[in-house]
Formats: C-alpha cells, sequence, structure tokens
C-alpha cells in the first residue's frame, strides 16, 4: 500500500505542476492485489506514471502473472485529500460495471483476457490527477 511520504510528496508534487502551469496532469498509479498476496513471482503490475496536457486520454494497463483464475480486475481512483473509490470491476467474460458517479463515457475499460486489462480516462480535467489503483480477484464458484 502506498505511505504517507510517498502520498504527501505526490500531493506536493500535484500542487507544484497545477499552480505553475495549469497544462500538465498526472495520473499516479499504483497495484494492489485483491483478496490475496504477492508470492512466488506472482504479481500484478500497471503503468507507473502518466503526465498528459489537458483534453488528452490517457491509458493506463494492469497486468498480472497470477494465472489465469484470477480474472477479476478492479479499478480504483483516490484523489488528493480524498478517500479511494471504485471506478469499475472488470472481466474479460461479462459486462463491466461501473460504481455511481463513474461512467463508461468517462472512464471506458478494456479486459478481453483474464491476465490483463486497461482503463482510459478521457478528456482529462484539473479534477482528474489522482492515484490510480489497478486490483486482481480469484474468480469463485462459491457462494456467500
Amino acid at each position: 500500500m502506498i505511505n504517507n511520504f510517498s502520498y504527501s510528496f505526490l500531493e506536493a508534487l500535484f500542487s507544484l505542476f497545477t499552480n505553475l502551469s495549469h497544462i500538465f496532469y498526472c495520473l499516479r498509479c499504483w497495484n494492489v492485489v485483491s483478496a490475496s498476496y504477492v508470492d512466488g513471482g506472482d504479481s500484478v503490475s500497471q503503468t507507473p506514471v502518466l503526465w498528459k496536457h489537458q483534453d488528452d486520454n490517457a491509458t493506463l494497463e494492469c497486468s498480472h502473472t497470477k494465472g489465469g483464475t484470477y480474472r477479476q480486475m478492479y479499478w480504483y481512483q483516490q484523489l488528493p485529500g480524498q478517500m479511494m473509490k471504485q471506478i469499475v470491476f472488470t472481466t474479460a467474460y461479462s459486462a463491466h460495471q461501473y460504481e455511481q458517479g463513474f461512467s463508461e463515457e468517462k472512464f471506458p475499460s478494456e479486459k478481453k483476457v483474464a491476465e490483463n486489462g486497461s482503463l482510459t480516462v478521457k478528456k482529462l480535467q484539473p479534477a482528474d490527477s489522482g492515484v490510480y489503483f489497478c486490483a486482481v480477484s480469484e474468480h469463485s464458484d462459491a457462494a456467500d
């Protein structure tokens, strides 16, 4: 998980670039393994940092080496000073499920195979600058 020092540094960096130019927007990305832990070389990785201009589109890639049963992928957004929010739940085998306040038009996602997927943030605005997380979990047919 992200520590307080790195998040504080990231907030300061956002502030610096926003105050200097109002041109560049940063999407800082972290990956999280949900309902599991990284072991034996299995990992989840994603685009580390993107700097883009206003109105550009930014595509974040996420991949993992945990195997084909880890076919569920989640995308989260954490804006400076706010709690993390889930954007969308994706699988390669069903329709994507967007959370309230997030739309497919603004945040289109793609997932064709279990091991990777992507999230695009369209028409970047200053309010989109933040930390974006990718998480994967293993599919289970077990009922709760």
